[in-house]
This record gives structure tokens, C-alpha cells and sequence, in this order.
């Protein structure tokens, strides 16, 4: 079992950066692929960016790619999302997933944990 809170997520302009967290607890959080994913109301969470459980393998959705840095520390039982240059576009709720067989899926089903999720609101 592994349980999922993020963090981070607030009230920015166009050009700002966040950081967001996932703090995880629970055992085993190191054989774990971790992914982002957002959603905006009313439609499907949208895969953002994944990580492997080393670290060393990292994937991002085209819109993000250039200003979102996915990493985590394994140490701490953390993901980070850092995300840069900031558009009104990124605005959702942004939610970390952990996946124990896939790495990098885009498909939200496969996760066999989520958090509940933090608002990140871009304003123009």
C-alpha cells in the first residue's frame, strides 16, 4: 500500500515557475515508476510526466516537454514536478500516480495509486 499527497500547487501568472511534491508513504516507494498527470473539470486526466523507479528514465506529454522537469529522490519517498514558463493552458489539478508494472504509460488506468490532487491556476 502506498499513499500519495501533493503539494505545491497555487495561484501564479503566465512566465512563473511551481514546484509541486508527492510525498509517499508507505513501503517499497523505490520499485515504483511515478507519473504526473492533470485534469482539467469535466474531462480526463491528461498524462504530464513520468519517471522510472531509478530515476534514470523520464518521459513527457508534447506540451509540456522544454518546460516541465519530472525527478524524484527515493531517499525521501518524493517526485517533484517542476514546472517553468507557465501558461494559462497548464491550469488544473495535478495529481501523482504510482505504477508498480509500467513506466511512462500515458494510460491513467494502469496506476495502482493516486494522490488527491493539488490546483495549479495560471493566470493570463
Amino acid at each position: 500500500q502506498v499513499q500519495l499527497v501533493e503539494s505545491g500547487g497555487g495561484l501564479v501568472q503566465a512566465g512563473d515557475s511551481l514546484r509541486l511534491s508527492c510525498a509517499a508513504s508507505g513501503r517499497s516507494f523505490g520499485r515504483y515508476s511515478m507519473a504526473w498527470f492533470r485534469r482539467v473539470s469535466g474531462k480526463e486526466r491528461i498524462f504530464v510526466a513520468g519517471i522510472n523507479w531509478g530515476g534514470g528514465t523520464t518521459c513527457y506529454a508534447d506540451s509540456v516537454k522544454g518546460r516541465f522537469t519530472v525527478s524524484r529522490d527515493n531517499a525521501k519517498n518524493t517526485v517533484f514536478l517542476q514546472m517553468n514558463r507557465l501558461k494559462p493552458e497548464d491550469t488544473a489539478v495535478y495529481y501523482c500516480a504510482a505504477s508498480a508494472y509500467y513506466n511512462c504509460s500515458h494510460y491513467a488506468d494502469v496506476y495502482d495509486y493516486w494522490g488527491q490532487g493539488t490546483q495549479v491556476t495560471v493566470s493570463s
